[in-house]
């Protein structure tokens, strides 16, 4: 699951610094809902390996770890101006 986080970690950094610095306002926010989508999937994480939620709530959190990857792949092809 840590390949997930280090997928989003890296489309973070390269909303910052792709293409130039400052960063575009659009490039921010693509960041700031990757970070949202990751903040609530570690929370789910966490609640799970304590044991507070069901085993059918594994699936939910694999289902927002695919939407987070497919999320950075948008949002690292918007960046790069990939066309």
């Amino acid at each position: 699951m840590f390949v997930f986080f280090y997928v989003a970690q890296v489309t973070v950094i390269s909303s910052f610094v792709f293409p130039s610095l400052p960063p575009r306002p659009l490039n921010v926010f693509f960041a700031v809902c990757i970070l949202l989508a990751c903040g609530s999937t570690i929370v789910l994480i966490f609640w799970y390996r304590q044991g507070d939620l069901e085993p059918k709530f594994r699936k939910l959190i694999y289902y927002m770890l695919v939407s987070i990857v497919l999320l950075c792949l948008c949002a690292n092809l918007y960046f790069h101006d990939i066309r």
